[in-house]
């Protein structure tokens, strides 16, 4: 099955190939998504290349159902939103898919979870149901069986004595963290980690104005006493994640890949080094839709990494009337 070659990706040929039959599998199956293909003149006999795939605004995540399977949902995913907006719903019809993307992706990056206290300041997320990154934080904090790995939702005061204790021991631990509960953390306590890896998920959630991504950081610098911030790329959407090891600098594992569009003209890609819009290929989304056109900014640059530069402006997207079913 198509499903059981995604992990094994091993370079470029075959991860092109894999996403071509793909392409072809949810054409077929994916009802929104077939009929998005259908406006642009695209299908499965005149797409032959990455360049050429339609991808779906992530937009009709709000608007539509998009499955390329009959079966029932395991879980419905949804996305953080402010009152009165409505929120992104990703049916997963498969768990497993998602259980194993992230747990490969994540030893691919930072090893075993089992190796490393994981501590989880995600209070913005615990705080409603449905969130994909709680899921994930909360499989990888049973997997790390390490007594000091958990939640924290508002006591900054246990996680303080909890990162003191682990820095004492001298643990190998990971800190992630929603931007605005970080920054919480640094102003009430000063930090001098030397075992820890920060990494922030991004997003103030409305608690605090946003900042860019290195304002941010110089003040998670100085107040966790690091030298790089590390950071996660994902959302409700995907199932799988890019991750930073600093400078907002993101690489993919194997079987997703990162294209960036001309933010004039939606249906155009750009060349290495030049700003656009980002679109996904997540080859893990096989029963979903593993084409997004996403709402966020970035550049590619060499070596398959890419800078994460931030979100659009409604007013900067253009381009999406003709997507619109």
């Amino acid at each position: 099955m198509l499903s059981e070659e995604i992990f094994s990706v091993q370079n470029e040929t075959e991860f092109r190939g894999l996403a071509l039959r793909v392409f072809k599998f949810q054409y077929q199956n994916n009802k929104v998504y077939k009929q998005f293909c259908e406006l642009l003149n695209k299908n499965p006999n005149n797409v032959s290349s990455l360049q050429e795939i339609p991808f779906l605004p992530i937009e009709f995540f709000k608007s539509h159902k998009i499955v390329s399977t009959q079966n029932s949902p395991e879980i419905i995913f949804t996305s953080s939103g402010t009152t009165g907006n409505q929120t992104s719903k990703h049916y997963v019809t498969d768990l497993s898919l998602y259980e194993k993307s992230f747990l490969t992706a994540f030893e691919r990056f930072y090893g075993k979870p089992e190796e490393m206290v994981i501590l989880a300041l995600l209070p913005s997320y615990l705080e409603r149901t449905g969130s994909s990154l709680i899921f994930m934080a909360d499989a990888l904090i049973k997997k790390s069986k390490q007594a000091e790995s958990g939640f924290y939702l508002h006591n900054l005061d246990d996680l303080h004595k909890t990162l003191e204790k682990t820095e004492k021991a001298g643990k190998k631990t990971l800190l992630i963290g929603v931007s605005f509960a970080l920054l919480d953390l640094v102003e009430r306590y000063k930090f001098n980690l030397k075992n820890t890896i920060v990494m922030e998920t991004g997003g103030m959630k409305g608690r605090r104005k946003e900042m860019i991504r290195t304002e941010l950081h110089e003040i998670l610098f100085k107040g966790f006493g690091v030298s790089v911030i590390h950071s996660e790329y994902g959302m409700t959407e995907l199932l799988s994640q890019a991750y930073s090891y600093g400078e907002g600098i993101f690489e993919c594992p194997p079987w997703m890949k990162i294209l960036i569009r001309d933010s004039e003209d939606a249906l155009s890609l750009l060349p290495l080094n030049k700003t656009g819009g980002i679109n996904v290929i997540d080859l893990a989304n096989f029963n979903s839709c593993s084409f997004i056109a996403t709402q966020d900014l970035g550049r590619n640059k060499a070596r398959g990494k890419t800078e994460i530069l931030g979100r659009f402006d409604h007013s900067d997207i253009r381009g999406c009337n003709l997507l619109i079913l």
